[in-house]
């Protein structure tokens, strides 16, 4: 039996452990290559197919483009792991590269996230937005969870007297995340005060009209962030998922890459690897306060 392409990206898109964000992502990379070839039998979908499909992905900046490549090199590399295909036709194709007529450039900009000021400004929205945010916030922050990993929790799960909790993530695989005091407070001022007390799950929401309890969703959450950081200028286009690369960051020289990786949840070093990287922010930073240092002692 011909199993088309379309098939093979809804397996895809099917396996356990991805963060309801994560598929949603995919699916909104993988449409528009699936409209054009998603009733093809997969067996047939050679390496000029992709490279004239992503050529004609005009529309897109080169860091989305690039994206979408990954994306795409992601699906045919599952396809080759369950035997519909034998070999990934997207597999070391080159990446486009920044066009300068259309302002494109390279940037060491590898990672991104919040600065000291971005999160001054956040905790201070977020602490007039609601608790539920303000618990997520400081949780996904100060752990470095996935906010999918987050929204799964149940309540039972979290060891409070050791401020930690264990998740499953990419991959299935279990790893502990560890909590700090700050976000202590906020978990048990949540619980206490805020949180419906119906289910089993961490991070609850009641229906307006049948008051039935479920576990919140990851749009409503969305929703609230959003609300959070319009507020301010300077956290434009900041992300759930930019406090887990702050976490990351914080991090790194204070403990072994080993140590980040096992925390982080990473299946590969060269992922963990990605934020030992000094991006110009960083050392613009890192530069000013020298220098501040410097002209306080002359």
């Amino acid at each position: 039996m011909t199993t088309t392409l379309a098939q093979v990206a809804t397996a895809f898109l099917c396996r356990q452990g991805l963060a309801a964000s994560t598929v949603k992502s995919y699916e909104e990379t993988l449409l528009s290559l699936l409209r054009e070839h998603g009733r093809l039998p997969v067996e047939l979908v050679d390496r000029q197919l992709i490279k004239d499909y992503l050529k004609n992905l005009k529309n897109l900046t080169y860091t989305t483009h690039n994206r979408h490549q990954a994306i795409i090199s992601a699906l045919f590399n599952f396809a080759v792991d369950e035997s519909y295909i034998q070999s990934n036709p997207a597999s070391r194709l080159s990446l486009r590269k920044p066009e300068r007529e259309r302002g494109e450039h390279k940037t060491d900009q590898i990672i991104r996230y919040l600065t000291p000021s971005q999160l001054d400004i956040l905790y201070a929205n977020v602490k007039k937005s609601n608790a539920r945010l303000e618990t997520i916030v400081r949780l996904l922050h100060r752990s470095g969870a996935r906010i999918g990993e987050l929204l799964s929790l149940e309540l039972g799960q979290i060891n409070m007297e050791q401020r930690k909790f264990q998740v499953v993530g990419k991959g299935n695989k279990q790893r502990w995340c560890f909590y700090s005091e700050d976000a202590e407070i906020a978990l048990n001022d949540y619980i206490k005060y805020y949180r419906y007390n119906f289910g089993r799950g961490l991070f609850t929401a009641q229906h307006p009209t049948t008051k039935v309890v479920t576990p919140v969703s990851y749009r409503a959450i969305l929703a609230d962030w959003r609300e959070v950081i319009d507020q301010s200028q300077e956290l434009k286009g900041i992300r759930l998922h930019d406090l887990r690369h702050t976490f990351a960051t914080e991090r790194v020289g204070l403990m072994a890459i080993e140590e980040l990786r096992a925390l982080m949840g990473h299946e590969n070093i060269q992922t963990t690897l990605r934020y030992q990287k000094i991006t110009s922010s960083r050392a613009e930073s890192v530069a000013k306060t020298a220098l501040d240092n410097l002209l306080n002692n002359i």
